[in-house]
């Protein structure tokens, strides 16, 4: 039985256990959590502390500063997408997975022991940033290898299910990083979690990066990729033929994800943090309890992910999407009125909202994605795709955002921001096809390079 369209079967034809899927699953919701905690730890101190410690200088514009940089390492993820994608469908998906952890790790525990601006002046802010543009590079190689795995070994009908495993990092990591540094605040209070509180979660990502090489180290290469291996049929060069054959799905891809990622990053990327607890702003709550509505509401994310994609193996992906674009619709026009009570309870309420649409557009994309792709291009092409979403969609949302208000006065005008984002997601969804439940194996490039864009005969 080989060939087929991984329901079960590896390349040799052994049957899948349950206990390896299970593997597999269990590998890449750890693994990518772990990644996702290392980023938004990050995001999260943007919000709370890096404008006063390493940008100070710049006086008014210090926290504007500061949540570009969360942007710069954006840039830099199309870089960590060339060149995972191109060793991922070389080397393999899990030999660029143990590497883009170690990399992430890395970086997050060295700014940990980083001193501030008041320490070593302008070597301070430089240092972050390069720090920070490591953490794109991993971030940019990482869903990529994650998705692929959980895909690849997935039964055709339950793709959606499983590749919502590693979509779950995102708020599992969201959950982690937040609750972390509101614990912080109650362990190093006022000035001491300005002191050296905040330096802390950045330390503990080498005790979760260990956890996560030994829990990936014990997972199988994905299918897919060993029969490609096996067969000698690994592209020379995917990414020139990426984009040589499907570069308008490229973008089209893309710009689902930028819909998505430009909402999502109003919490994952710090702006709801830095705006509910500035002291100067219209609400000045105090930093634990943000910081616990904040992980509060990525409990919701985690289960409208999952889910998501559990119903889009039912009602399909296309479906799904439309459903979730409706609904992070509502959410994004419920936000800032709920978050601009000053109310804990209602802020909560406003991100909580918020999140169900975010799941819905978010839990399905590891199998659309995977499912757009031929076998040989596949890691290039999801990884690609996302990278260039991301820079689109969340990469300077928390600092569009941030210059809106401080240009207006108001976030009625940062609503209608998101808006517009959630739309062009929507506009794209229409343009694809639904290939829920398409073969993946290389016995069927052929099935696969056949565009999935409306109007779009080949590809």
């Amino acid at each position: 039985m080989t060939g087929q369209s991984y329901g079960g079967f590896t390349p040799t034809g052994t049957i899948a256990t349950a206990a390896d899927r299970r593997r597999v699953v269990f590998a890449t919701v750890v693994g990518t959590t772990v990644e996702w905690y290392d980023f938004f730890i990050y995001a999260t101190a943007v919000g709370l502390v890096f404008g006063q410690l390493f940008f100070e200088p710049l006086g008014a514009n210090s926290g504007l500063i500061a949540f570009a940089t969360v942007g710069v390492s954006f840039l830099f993820r199309p870089l960590g997408a060339f060149l995972a994608g191109h060793f991922g469908d070389k080397l393999g998906r899990k030999t660029v997975l143990m590497w883009t952890l170690i990399l992430m790790g890395a970086a997050t525990a060295l700014i940990g022991v980083l001193p501030t601006y008041q320490a070593i002046g302008i070597t301070a802010p430089v240092l972050l940033v390069l720090l920070r543009i490591l953490q794109g590079i991993s971030a940019g190689g990482e869903w990529g290898g994650a998705v692929l795995m959980a895909v690849e070994h997935a039964p055709k009908t339950r793709r959606g299910v499983f590749g919502a495993s590693p979509q779950i990092g995102v708020p599992l990591g969201l959950l982690l990083a937040s609750g972390v540094m509101a614990l912080m605040t109650i362990v190093a209070p006022g000035d001491q979690f300005m002191a050296w509180g905040w330096r802390v979660p950045f330390l503990l990502s080498v005790v979760l990066i260990l956890v996560g090489y030994y829990v990936r180290r014990k997972v199988e290469e994905s299918p897919v990729f060993q029969e490609l291996a096996e067969r000698k049929e690994k592209a020379r060069m995917p990414i020139v033929q990426l984009f040589a054959k499907h570069s308008l799905l490229v973008i089209i891809a893309a710009l689902v994800f930028a819909g998505n990622n430009a909402v999502g990053y109003m919490t994952t990327g710090g702006y709801i943090q830095g705006y509910a607890t500035n002291p100067e702003g219209p609400i000045g709550l105090e930093r634990g309890p943000v910081l616990w509505a904040v992980a509060g509401s990525a409990v919701t994310w985690l289960i409208s992910t999952l889910f998501a994609g559990w119903i889009s193996d039912r009602i399909g992906r296309r479906t799904t999407y439309i459903i979730g674009w409706v609904l992070q619709l509502i959410g994004v026009f419920a936000l800032f009125p709920l978050v601009n009570t000053g109310q804990i309870g209602a802020l909560f309420a406003g991100l909580a909202i918020l999140t169900i649409g975010l799941g819905f557009t978010y839990g399905p994309q590891a199998a659309l994605y995977s499912e757009l792709f031929p076998a040989s291009i596949r890691f290039s092409g999801v990884s690609i795709s996302y990278a260039i979403g991301a820079i689109a969609g969340g990469a300077f949302a928390p600092t569009i955002a941030t210059a809106i208000v401080q240009a207006t006065g108001s976030t009625q005008a940062v609503t209608w921001y998101l808006a517009g984002m959630t739309l062009i997601g929507l506009v794209a969804t229409l343009l694809l096809r639904d290939r829920s439940g398409i073969p993946l194996g290389p016995d069927h490039e052929a099935e696969q390079s056949v565009s999935p864009i409306y109007g779009v005969a080949k590809a």
